[in-house]
Formats: C-alpha cells, structure tokens, sequence
C-alpha cells in the first residue's frame, strides 16, 4: 500500500516541505533557509525567524507538493515537527499542519525534532533498521541513544550543559569567523594543528556517557584573553584545530563506549554536527577498530529538513500515533 506523507519542519531557521513515501523514499525536500538573513546578526533572532516562516511556508508546501506531482487528495496523513525548538517558529508549522489536517480531514502527526534527525538515516540507509546505538549532535542537542524500534529511544547520556553544535558556533564568534560556526570552524581547523593548543575534555564518574562542552568554551576564550594581555599573537587555525580536536574525541570516546556496553553492531550518526568532516573521520576510524557498521545521513539530510520528519511520521503513522487539533508547540520537548 502507498502511504504519502507531507511533513512540515520549522523548529529553528529553515522552512521545509517535503513529501515521502512509505516511509523512505523521498519524492520532494523544499528547504527555504535564513542563514543570510540572520548572519548580520551573528546567530538566529527568534521574532525574525518566525515572521520569515511565515512568509514562506505556504510556497514552500506548494513548491514541495509540485515537485512531488501529488495533490492534497493523494496524501495519507501531515506530520510537523512540533518540538523542541524556537516556540514561535514551531508554531508556524503546527498551525499550518493543523490547517491542512483540518480541511483534508486526514491524520496529523506530532513529530519530536530529535526522532526525525535519527530517521534523515533511513532514507539514506534504506536498509538500515533498530536496534542501534545513535549519536544525535546538533546546534541544540547533544544525545547517545538506544534506538530499540522506529519509536521506542532510550537516552544513554547527553549533554549536561553546551551542545556540541553551540560551542563550535561559540567558538565560531569568538575568533571573529561569525556565523554559522560549524563549517567556518571547519574549514579553519584544516589548515591548524591540532596538538600545538590543547583543550580539555570532562568526564562524569556517574555518567560515563554524558558530555559537557561549556567548559572547552571557556578554555578556549580564557585561551584568547591571556593571549591577549600578553600582548601575544594568536594562531587562530591552531585554536580551530585544538578545540575541534577536543569536541571529536569527547563525542567519539563516549559514543563508542555506549555502543560496546550495550553490544551494539550499528553506530549511527544524525544531527548537524554529524556531517563535520572531522566527526566522521573519528567514528570511521573507531568503528573500523571495534568492527562496527558506521551510518550518517548524507549532508543536506544532515540539517533541518522536513524528509526525515516524513520518515520519523511515517512510523508513528504505521502505529496508529496521531495528534488532535489541540496539538501544540513544545519548544524544550524531551525525548
């Protein structure tokens, strides 16, 4: 049987539009993103994200459901990611989704934003399936999960404080690269060395998979301020490279040793962070070590998108998991 899903994504800064099918296959991905807009600010400014989605996301949908060749009628249910993220932005998708729930009369599907970065790998894994340990890093998240079916997760450790993907654009600021940090801290890292500045790394005796990366933030600008008094010059490649060096290994170390505790065979990666070039490298090299099957989404399933929140609906779709129209926007959703 054909199930197609429109999906809805608008949790931070991009407006996306998609149309799935089954689950896997990708018939239209829209993404309408703001990163020009925002970058005169140094970060996204939440009043003017939300007042963009508005004015995009009813071409964004259309262009999706043209792309795909499919109309309202042929569609099986709308899912929409209604958390966490940016409640104004958020709300904009729900409202919509709850819209064209409404005047279709067919399901509509409450999708947390976590759950469709884990599924971005199912689409470019079509033969991947639980259970498997998954690292979700992103701009707001930092997570080591036990996937044990398409809709049952178990989190092993997180982050206590930072994200990884908010450090590096932290760190992105500091040294004057602006925004978005992550690709610009990236690129520059490529060009340092990675052991002429060395930044610390925690470890919790209660926890041994959680993270913490305010405390490399801090090191590093602490780092740039003693420089600075001193009158010294700073190579800011080698800062890139060391701190990026620091957030890799924390993140590698913790994941794989989740995954050898739990016996996993899979390791995957999901989030934006997950398509540092670095990142993967790391895990590559680690899962190649532990003989461990590595799975990351290809790189534009890898930021916000509303495909994989049309493969995470698919499966709560499949369960018979529906939302009502009291549906609403939940900006610090928990697993």
């Amino acid at each position: 049987m054909e199930n197609l899903i429109l999906a809805i994504e608008s949790s931070c800064d991009e407006t996306s539009a998609a149309v799935v099918k089954n689950g896997r296959q990708v018939l239209s991905n829209i993404i309408s993103s703001q990163i020009d807009i925002h970058k005169k600010f140094g970060g996204v400014v939440p009043e003017v994200a939300s007042r963009n989605h508005v004015l995009n996301i009813s071409t964004v949908v259309a262009e999706a459901m043209e792309t795909a060749a499919v109309s309202y009628d042929d569609l099986s249910a709308v899912a929409v990611t209604y958390g966490p993220g940016l409640i104004g932005a958020l709300l904009v998708g729900v409202s919509y989704a709850k819209a064209v729930s409404a005047a279709k009369n067919i399901p509509l599907i409450a999708v947390n934003h976590i759950h469709g970065h884990i599924a971005a790998n199912y689409i470019t894994h079509p033969d991947l399936e639980p259970p498997f340990v998954c690292l979700v890093a992103s701009g707001g998240h930092s997570h080591i999960l036990h996937v044990k079916t398409y809709t049952e997760f178990e989190i092993l450790g997180r982050t206590r404080d930072d994200a990884a993907g908010e450090a590096f654009d932290k760190i992105a600021r500091v040294i004057g690269l602006g925004y978005p940090g992550g690709p610009k801290v990236e690129a520059l890292a490529k060009e340092g060395s990675i052991d002429t500045v060395t930044f610390p790394q925690v470890e919790f005796s209660d926890n041994p998979y959680d993270f913490s990366f305010s405390g490399v933030k801090t090191s590093v600008i602490n780092y740039l301020h003693t420089k600075e008094q001193k009158q010294e010059e700073v190579n800011r490649a080698d800062i890139a490279a060391g701190f990026q060096k620091a957030v890799v290994e924390a993140l590698t170390k913790h994941t794989l040793r989740a995954a050898e505790n739990m016996g996993a065979d899979k390791l995957v990666l999901a989030g934006g962070v997950s398509a540092n070039g670095a990142l993967r490298a790391s895990f590559e090299a680690a899962a190649r070590d532990k003989q461990l099957q590595l799975f990351y989404p290809q790189p534009v399933l890898c930021t916000d998108n509303a495909a994989m929140i049309g493969c995470a609906g698919f499966y709560k779709y499949k369960s018979n998991d529906f939302a009502d129209s009291s549906l609403n926007a939940v900006a610090n959703l928990k697993l």
